[in-house]
């Protein structure tokens, strides 16, 4: 995990439930299952979005579960890979707040680069096994990362799209933060009022206005995402193999 992050969380890996999550996954792989994201991907939100580096956090639930599809931020697919249902919908939503276009690809890196923690609130998943990993134990770590948040930062924008992301934020203090609240995106859900909320211009006038830089939420064309992506599978594999040599 990204050293800034491992000085917040380092502790939480001692504790009983992450020992039995560790054992879950490695006896989940031992029978054979397909696991996604890639397991040096399960901390990429951390990894591309350095704690200090914090501006934004979108919350999500469950890594997509479909081939090539997740790789640890959520909402985001890797480049050549079409997007989601969900993340059409945020892109029309980003059309309608800010008049961009939609982007060729949904590959979500250019924002967790400029301060946007792309959190899941569980960080693996069964192929083809939607929520096969919910209570395992990632729902109390990623509380945790929360709460690391919510205590030891000011004015951090939190976008709370659906129920359980709005109940996973509900202990926010609002005092300090932002906390931006609509329907999910999911196309089951995006007519009750997802869209219209302008959460990418109301997130950038209160950064401004907290003297922050703003998020350019343009994302770039595909050959740059591309290597974006690249770079992202490589700052991954650096922190893992650091891990590996220490233990």
């Amino acid at each position: 995990m990204e050293s800034s992050w491992r000085a917040q969380l380092q502790d939480e890996f001692s504790l009983d439930y992450m020992q039995a999550l560790r054992k879950f996954l490695a006896d989940e792989k031992q029978q054979g299952k397909t696991i996604y994201p890639r397991a040096n991907e399960y901390f990429s939100a951390l990894n591309l979005t350095p704690f200090k580096q914090l501006k934004v956090v979108i919350l999500g639930q469950d890594p997509y579960h479909g081939e090539g599809q997740a790789h640890g931020l959520c909402f985001s697919v890797p480049p050549g890979i079409s997007p989601p249902p969900s993340l059409v919908n945020i892109y029309k939503e980003l059309g309608n707040d800010l008049n961009i276009p939609r982007p060729e690809h949904g590959c979500l890196i250019n924002w967790a680069m400029q301060g946007v923690l792309l959190l899941n609130s569980v960080l693996s998943v069964e192929k083809s096994q939607a929520a096969s990993h919910q209570g395992r134990g990632w729902e109390q770590f990623t509380d945790q990362v929360i709460a690391q948040i919510n205590e030891h930062t000011e004015h951090v924008v939190f976008i709370l799209w659906g129920a359980y992301a709005q109940k996973k934020g509900a202990f926010i203090d609002t005092s300090k933060h932002l906390v931006l609240q609509a329907p999910h995106p999911s196309p089951l859900s995006a007519h009750r009022g997802f869209f219209g909320q302008k959460p990418f211009s109301r997130t950038n006038e209160y950064l401004k206005s907290q003297g922050k830089e703003p998020i350019e939420w343009a994302l770039p064309d595909i050959q740059t995402a591309q290597q974006q992506f690249q770079q992202a599978q490589k700052i991954n594999q650096e922190i893992a193999d650091k891990a590996n040599a220490v233990s």
